[in-house]
């Protein structure tokens, strides 16, 4: 949204203390300073067969790129970490949070990286690739065999396996296995050419899937079409009916092409819309969990995926 500029200036984001203070210690804003981000989901993984481990939690990597004060951002890392191992020529930070460990490394003088997945080896290897930029491209196999996919210019993109409940040892993204029968890879890309232009390709077994797939998220599009016209407004707003309008899924073989665009009037409107304020949290009880989500409106230090 910085980059296409949509509105001229974005409003104020609201922060929570403990975000306000990270930007005070390192002079760092996420919705000011960010200028890329890669994330990795690493999902539990359990014997064929067996159930998911309830105790097992999806850990996540991640990397950014902005403007960063080398200096001040050292210095509040070494203020936090419970402990500092040097890799190398790089220092890794280890910080207590919330019952895990997120360990972060400064790659460059513009890049970091983070991980709270419990093997310290993850945010060794990810020190290690960012020191072989000459190196041909390697990474992932889902990467190698998919990037190709993802639209030139796209400013945001997603590759990830949909695994149906019960049927891998890996589980996908939550409560699509009523879309997908089958296993499944998705490319899903968002570029700005006068509006958001979003698509997203599912990859099946064949073409038969693909098809069943269409049908199914052509039946579920139907419904959200039934809903946009049936909302009591004194007229329907165009930029959401253009969106509607725009919402198409199609077959092309073995996959299901899903396509939206979303005018720049209905991102305005959202972006209107944002809270002015941030709502205390709640302290939660001694037997409440502690992986609550970040409040509302908020970008929280606090709560780490």
């Amino acid at each position: 949204m910085r980059r296409a500029n949509f509105t001229g200036e974005l409003p104020a984001v609201p922060h929570d203390p403990d975000y306000e203070q990270f930007i005070q210690a390192t002079g760092f804003q996420f919705e000011r300073d960010l200028d890329e981000a890669a994330f990795a989901i690493h999902y539990p993984v359990n014997p064929p067969g067996a159930k998911p481990d309830p105790s097992q939690q999806t850990r996540f990597s991640e990397v950014f790129v902005g403007k960063i004060d080398g200096e001040k951002f050292r210095a509040f890392l070494h203020q936090i970490a419970h402990s500092v191992e040097p890799y190398g020529n790089t220092d890794i930070y280890s910080i207590p949070l919330e019952g895990r460990t997120v360990r972060i490394a400064i790659l460059s003088v513009d890049t970091v990286a983070a991980s709270n997945q419990d093997d310290p080896l993850v945010i060794r290897a990810i020190v290690d690739r960012s020191r072989k930029l000459a190196s041909p491209f390697g990474g992932p196999s889902l990467l190698r065999q998919y990037y190709k996919e993802v639209p030139f210019a796209s400013l945001g993109w997603a590759i990830f396996k949909i695994q149906p409940a019960g049927n891998s040892s890996a589980s996908g993204p939550i409560g699509w296995s009523f879309l997908f029968p089958q296993p499944a890879v998705a490319v899903a890309s968002v570029r700005y050419i006068r509006a958001v232009h979003f698509l997203a390709q599912a990859f099946t077994g064949s073409e038969a899937e693909a098809a069943q797939l269409v049908d199914r998220a052509g039946t579920f599009l139907s419904i959200f079409h039934s809903a946009e016209n049936t909302v009591s407004t004194p007229g329907p707003d165009p930029d959401v009916k253009a969106f509607f309008d725009s919402l198409k899924i199609q077959q092309d073989k073995n996959r299901a092409v899903l396509t939206a665009i979303v005018p720049l009037g209905m991102i305005r409107k959202a972006l209107a819309g944002a809270p002015s304020s941030v709502t205390p949290e709640t302290q939660p009880s001694s037997g409440s969990a502690t992986n609550s989500p970040p409040k509302k409106g908020a970008v929280s230090g606090k709560h780490h995926p």
